[in-house]
């Protein structure tokens, strides 16, 4: 299958669409300015309480005869590309596959080696989120602003949390006899190359999350590094980048003996502390992620909470100091579980947590809500300095490929660290209300992922979707589930090169993410939840229909909430979620006939912990026999506070081929 890097089939179509739009732009530009000044959201009106009453209304007085004007005398232009835009539509392909050819700017995916199904397994790291990049007069109506600034800072949340070593601490006390290990998403340098192996001395000061201040050997080969690698053995090939803390604590909780096992590499922190490749006086400019005290949402950021750092010095080790260049702050968010938590939940067979930062070695990224297409071209931007593939602008416009006309795409965005080998798109046709004016549908990729020694492929598959979102559409929702299923079967079949007597490639995992618009605790989303779609794939956070597990919260946030000093930062909302009042303070609840939909400040019993709407589904079908798929780490990610009204989540499997370590 061909994958398209151009919406259009030749360069003439291409700049003709161009032509068009740009007639159509200033009509649009103004119609959305003049609607984003009647519609404030709170933290604009906190902004504006020390203003007199009557300068508000003086701005909107002065500038809406002048929107009105320029708006009426762009109409004429606007029409004429309209007419010229509407039918270049049905040659337009349904989606742009970019692919980054300067891998000096892509610090992730300079880290990937080929697997080769040696050794116990891979682990695979997948991550979903609803960025809500609207429109900015639609946007507000979510209580978010200025979507430009917004699609930058959201693309370097993401690269920064994701472009770091695994970080693992076991801490054994004699008083707490559980595990708790460092966030998998905690934080550390983006990575430009291959790093050494070695075991580092540490001393560590328990709190709850970490600064980490690391050196830069730059050696790859040298003999030190394969000494090391020898000494401490084979890793898992999932392993990339990992480093392993183990404690050993006293009854008083301080740590008496503290070893570090630094996994396939250490970490890089050559040059200075990165900064953003267009500089940062835009975001300047957006109040609502300017960095606070512990604000840890970014690399940028050196403060945190005093609450929850853990501060982690390299001792004197075998490295050649000659190779250090210099150190670099870096902070890293440790899974926080109660020990009450650890007693109900000792039967779990992964970690889970409330993570401040989106994971670490992140491979596959799934975004819904990337409407806006200069938004998704700067979010493109900023993910490419970690992901070397990525497939945007997905979807379809006017009437082709749909039964309504639609004015925007799906809002599907897919970035993956390892190559594309192939995509499809399906636009669902029974969408209603605003829903059927966006292309709303499905995106399917196959991804290649390895390959034996025998030279067969190992090969992935990723969905992506984002159903329909009003209230009470069970039967349209369910129906959009009956489609999923069946364009994932059909993808499958299409794209497989396989038989069973000749197998030329081995499917190591079929995973589904998106925004399904429905919760497993609701009453009125029971349809959904008992859909044939939960039979064949796996949600980690479910027992059953209507019941979550206890750990499990609400991806939906509470939009009046969004900008409280309480939530507004990565670290402040991870807090506030990981407590009962919290969570009934800052997210959306299921709806039932004694609870309104408004939960703030409620502190009445209610059932579940918040309506979680974004899911994570994996399946064991139809997967390369001999191998065995699990999850290792499931969290929910606060590092978008104050940029979306969702929570991100992330999932990382571990396929286990069931080989012993060469």
């Amino acid at each position: 299958m061909v994958l398209y890097t151009s919406p259009f089939p030749n360069s003439f179509l291409s700049v003709l669409h161009s032509f068009s739009w740009g007639l159509i732009f200033p009509c649009y530009w103004l119609a959305d300015r003049l609607v984003a000044s009647f519609v404030p959201t709170t933290y604009e009106k906190r902004q504006r309480a020390d203003d007199p009453c009557y300068f508000h209304a003086l701005c909107i007085i002065i500038t809406t005869p002048i929107y009105l004007a320029l708006l009426v005398a762009s109409l004429p232009f606007a029409l004429i590309g309209f007419l010229l835009w509407s039918p270049l539509q049905s040659t337009r392909r349904p989606y742009i596959y970019s692919r980054l050819e300067d891998k000096s700017h892509a610090n992730g995916a300079a880290l990937l080696t080929e697997w080769k199904a040696a050794g116990t397994g891979k682990s695979f790291c997948f991550g979903s989120a609803n960025v809500c990049l609207l429109p900015d007069s639609l946007a507000r109506f979510n209580n978010v602003f200025n979507t430009q600034a917004r699609a930058k800072e959201i693309g370097r949340r993401i690269r920064n949390g994701a472009s770091r070593p695994q970080i693992k601490i076991y801490i054994d006390s004699p008083t707490n006899t559980s595990i708790s290990a460092a966030s998998f998403s905690s934080l550390v340098s983006p990575q430009g190359g291959d790093n050494t192996n070695r075991a580092v001395s540490v001393g560590m000061k328990r709190t709850t999350s970490m600064e980490y201040k690391g050196d830069n050997s730059g050696l790859n080969n040298s003999e030190d590094a394969r000494e090391d690698k020898a000494g401490l053995g084979e890793p898992n090939e999932g392993e990339e980048n990992s480093c392993i803390v183990r404690i050993n604590g006293e009854e008083n909780g301080l740590a008496s003996d503290t070893e570090v096992d630094t996994v396939n590499g250490q970490p890089n922190a050559g040059g200075q502390a990165e900064q953003s490749p267009d500089g940062d006086a835009e975001n300047s400019k957006t109040p609502n992620h300017k960095q606070k005290e512990g604000d840890s949402g970014s690399l940028d950021s050196y403060t945190a909470s005093r609450e929850s750092l853990v501060k982690v010095r390299i001792g004197d080790g075998s490295v050649d100091q000659s190779t250090v260049n210099n150190k670099l702050l870096y902070k890293a968010s440790i899974m926080k579980k109660t020990s009450v938590r650890k007693k109900k939940h000792t039967d779990e067979t992964f970690d889970h947590e409330i993570s401040a930062f989106f994971p670490a070695n992140l491979d596959f990224l799934c975004l819904q809500e990337v409407f806006d297409k200069r938004a998704a071209e700067k979010l493109k931007e900023q993910l490419h300095h970690y992901f070397e593939y990525i497939v945007y602008d997905v979807g379809v416009y006017s009437c082709h490929g749909c039964c309504s006309f639609k004015f925007v795409n799906s809002g599907l965005l897919f970035a993956s660290r390892y190559p594309v080998m192939d995509a499809a798109y399906h636009c669902y046709p029974n969408g209603r209300g605003t829903d059927s004016l966006a292309s709303k549908g499905a995106l399917f990729l196959k991804v290649q992922v390895g390959s034996t020694p025998q030279d067969q492929r190992i090969v992935g598959y990723v969905s992506c979707t984002h159903l329909q979102a009003l209230a009470g559409d069970t039967t349209v929702r369910c129906e959009q589930l009956d489609m999923l299923q069946d364009w994932l079967s059909e993808f499958r079949k299409s794209t497989s090169s396989s038989s069973t007597a000749n197998p030329e490639e081995l499917v190591a995992f079929d995973v589904i993410c998106g925004d399904l618009n429905f919760d497993n605790c609701s009453s009125e989303d029971k349809l959904e939840q008992q859909h044939s779609l939960f039979t064949h794939y796996k949600d980690p956070c479910r027992i059953g229909p209507g019941e979550d597990k206890p750990w499990a919260i609400g991806t939906l946030l509470d939009p009046e909430g969004l900008y409280d000093e309480e939530v507004c930062t990565p670290d402040n909302l991870q807090k506030a979620l990981e407590s009962e009042e919290g969570r009934k303070g800052y997210l959306v609840y299921p709806t039932s006939k004694n609870h309104g939909s408004s939960q703030k400040g409620r502190k009445a019993s209610l059932k579940g912990n918040g309506r979680r709407i974004d899911y994570m589904l994996y399946t064991e079908e139809g997967l390369y026999l001999e191998w065995k798929v699990e999850v290792e780490e499931f969290s929910f990610i606060t590092q978008l506070a104050g940029l979306t009204d969702h929570l991100p989540v992330a999932m990382r499997l571990m396929v286990s081929t069931g080989e012993d370590d060469p």
